[in-house]
């Protein structure tokens, strides 16, 4: 039979885990998103300095 101290463990270490596991979500569809996002505002800055040179 497993002790209290053993389940406390168990419970600890699964929620590590899980933390660890939604964190790994999180980072994967965040980063992405974030590398899109400054792109996206580099090339729209370059293009309004480019405007601006020519006007």
């Amino acid at each position: 039979m497993h002790t209290f101290q053993q389940y406390l463990g168990f419970l600890a270490f699964m929620t590590i885990l899980t933390m660890g596991f939604w964190l790994m979500i999180f980072l994967i569809h965040l980063i992405p998103y974030w590398i899109f996002g400054a792109s996206k505002e580099l090339l729209q800055e370059r293009k309004a300095k480019k405007a601006a040179e020519q006007a």
